[in-house]
């Protein structure tokens, strides 16, 4: 291994154990009181154990590597440093699910070298699993053994439908691909928690994923790590999608699949949206 390699390597288990660590938080808070807030006005919400979840990943992320810029989820960016490094950190996807007693949840970070991610994480808490992958050099599962997806057992596929919380019941574009998808798929998976479907794509379980109009910080870990197993990802309009980070924005469309069955979901995303 070079020392590009080996020097991902760090990164990764620090990410790996900052994300584990804060998943234990989680995971023994879960049945505790959690004090719950609004975030704007799309229904998004905040609950104590983003905060503590965040709280520790960026400690010891800031105390790891003091160089290095943070974006968080709840905290927002600290890019004070002149660094090509930059963490980007969701202490916990699903809070809406924890909020009605829904065990879906993940916890992502990804570590950028000028905009783009070269390790990622994923950390489900209440079932104890993680995911990790570095550009390049693979993926991984619990104990640093590797990764590799499942191929599809079924001629009806699993899909996963994700959409930013600025889209509203009244977007007529979301609605058609939506309704296009559940034509086509045995089921359209909605887990209020992206990076969980990410995990799941990257391992096999399902066959796709599509995003409407999503977010960036449960976005990079994930996407990072499926296409570590082969998975493509592009563009509504068929173009390989760009991975790197762009802000903080709600603006993005992707289709996320197997290779073998890219060409079908994409055409029906592309063309639902473009009519």
């Amino acid at each position: 291994m070079d020392a590009a390699g080996l020097e991902l390597g760090i990164y990764r288990r620090a990410a790996v154990e900052a994300a584990e660590a804060a998943g234990r938080v989680v995971r023994d808070s879960f049945s505790d009181t959690i004090t719950v807030e609004p975030k704007g006005t799309t229904g998004d919400v905040v609950t104590s154990l983003d905060k503590e979840a965040e709280k520790l990943i960026t400690g010891q992320l800031r105390l790891a590597f003091p160089s290095h810029n943070i974006v968080s989820e709840e905290s927002g960016a600290s890019c004070e440093q002149d660094s090509a490094w930059t963490w980007l950190i969701d202490p916990l996807d699903g809070s809406n699910n924890i909020v009605v007693g829904l065990p879906i949840v993940a916890i992502g970070l990804a570590l950028c070298r000028d905009d783009r991610p070269v390790v990622g994480v994923i950390h489900e808490p209440l079932v104890g699993r993680t995911w990790s992958a570095e550009r390049g050099a693979g993926a991984w599962q619990a104990a640093d053994k590797p990764l590799q997806r499942r191929p599809a057992n079924s001629e009806h596929p699993v899909v996963a439908w994700t959409q930013g919380y600025g889209v509203t019941s009244k977007d007529r574009t979301a609605a058609a691909v939506r309704l296009s998808l559940t034509s086509y798929a045995r089921r359209v998976l909605e887990l209020w928690a992206p990076l969980c479907g990410w995990a799941m794509l990257a391992r096999g379980d399902i066959e796709a994923i599509v995003g409407y109009q999503i977010g960036e910080l449960d976005l990079h870990a994930g996407a990072l790590i499926a296409s570590m197993t082969g998975i493509e990802i592009r563009d509504f309009d068929g173009r390989p999608f760009d991975l790197r980070f762009s802000g903080l924005t709600e603006s993005r469309n992707l289709v996320a699949a197997v290779p073998e069955r890219m060409p079908e979901v994409l055409e029906l995303a592309s063309r639902t949206h473009s009519g």
